[in-house]
Parts: structure tokens; sequence; C-alpha cells
């Protein structure tokens, strides 16, 4: 909000004793963190991911914002992450086609769910433990946060995770904000869709944006269609709220 006041609001205040800015709770998108760095020090943006389960998991530094969008940092100090795929064995390789479920071992960690054993044993192996989220690692170990393991779109067969096809949408520089999600398809049984917050003054339309991402993206990962809106639902801690925006697509469907 403050980013997006006008200019000259913005210049009658002193932004370079900003010391410290912490992403948290819901992921930065990179026109954001853009718009961050025009405004404040760059040395003053950190990300952190994490969960009430198990505290703080990794940091994305200041120097690293730019440079790996995206990004969710690399493992915090006493954080042990271990990446497994569906065969229930560690990923060893990096890049998108290598996901696997987040499980940390770390020194915060909760051990136990309140009258519900059965649940935290299922998401623990061992030491380490999962909230659900899947992810992979690049070549210089830094994570990358695929999505929620239960927002997974499966498309002819193929597991699509949103995050990665939103943090390609969201360079777009007339794209403010948007939510990847998969609708009912007769044909593929998942579709890709997309929901676009555009940017002020922007007329950027559905089809300039499939062509963009065709450009960065499988083609199986690019959206199929393309819907705007002015604002996306959000908890009041910034998560997104993607149910809502799935339901009307699947009411009245067997289920997803």
């Amino acid at each position: 909000m403050i980013c997006s006041l006008p200019e000259e609001v913005k210049e009658r205040y002193d932004h370079s004793t900003m010391r410290v800015m912490i992403a948290n709770a819901a992921p930065w998108s990179y026109a954001l963190k853009q718009q961050y760095v025009a405004n404040f020090p760059p040395e003053s943006l950190f990300e952190v991911y994490g969960s009430t389960e198990l505290g703080v998991d990794t940091v994305l530094m200041p120097k690293d914002q730019m440079r790996k969008p995206g990004s969710c940092g690399q493992p915090a100090p006493f954080i042990e992450i271990r990446l497994i795929g569906d065969d229930g064995n560690e990923v060893t390789g990096t890049g998108p086609d290598h996901p696997g479920e987040v499980f940390v071992r770390s020194k915060s960690v909760f051990d136990a769910y309140y009258k519900n054993d059965a649940s935290y044993a299922a998401n623990s192996q061992g030491d380490f433990h999962t909230v659900g989220d899947v992810a992979y690692w690049d070549d210089e170990g830094y994570l990358y946060i695929c999505d929620r393991k239960s927002d997974m779109i499966i498309t002819g067969g193929m597991n699509v995770y949103p995050a990665e096809i939103e943090a390609v949408l969201e360079r777009h520089p007339e794209v403010y904000d948007v939510a990847v999600f998969g609708i009912p398809s007769d044909e593929w049984g998942e579709a890709v869709h997309a929901t676009v917050v555009l940017a002020p003054d922007s007329t950027l339309g559905g089809q300039e944006l499939t062509a963009f991402a065709r450009g960065h993206l499988a083609s199986y990962k690019v959206p199929r269609s393309v819907a705007f809106t002015d604002e996306l639902p959000r908890t009041g801690s910034g998560k997104l709220l993607k149910r809502q925006l799935r339901a009307p697509y699947w009411a009245g469907q067997p289920g997803r």
C-alpha cells in the first residue's frame, strides 16, 4: 500500500532510514519487490519462509532478492531440510522437474497436534516434519516453494504447481497480482487458469499474457484461460484464498 502511494505523497518522507523489512506470512510478488527496492534501501529487504509448527526455516538475503526471483532462500541456522518424492525417497536432483514435499528438522518443531496424534504422525518422518508444501532446489542450494501440495493441478496426467506459473506471470511489467489454479476440463481433467490484477492503466489482454507465458514455461503449464479482477481475496496475514477463487468453477462438479 505504501509503495503504491502517489509519488507526490512519498516524496514528503525520508525513506533512507529503513533498516530492516521482513517479508513473511505470504510471499511477496516480484513486482512488489521491485517497487520496494525502488522506494527503500535495497539492503533492508529480507524474506523468510516457515510455519507455526517449524518456526523460520529459510532466509532470502537482501543481495539475493532480485537475482533469485521466486526463491525463499537457503536454510536458516540449525535447520535441515529434505525434499521427499512421491516414492518416499529423498529427491536428489535440482530444478523445477525435481520437486518434493518439504520436510524440516528444526530446534523449534512442535511435537504434537492438539488432540490429533494421527495427523501429526502422518506428517512426520522421524525428526522431520512437513506442513504440506512442495518445493525444489536450484544448483546453488536455494529453495523454491512450488505450492501447497493440495493446490497442485493435474492436467493431462502432468503435475503442475501454480506458484511456478505465478512467478513467471508476475514478471510481466503490467501484472500487479495473480493467482493460478485448476478448473474443470472435460479433455484434460483440470486446466490451468489464471486470475490477474493488472497494474493501473494497463490494457493487457489474456492472449498477450499467455503469449508471454509461452516464452518461459512448458506448453502444458501455460494458462488455458485468463480472467481479470480488481483484487484477489486474502486473509488478514496476506495469504491468498484460492479456495474462494476456485469455488465458482467447481460448483456442481463431482470434486477435484
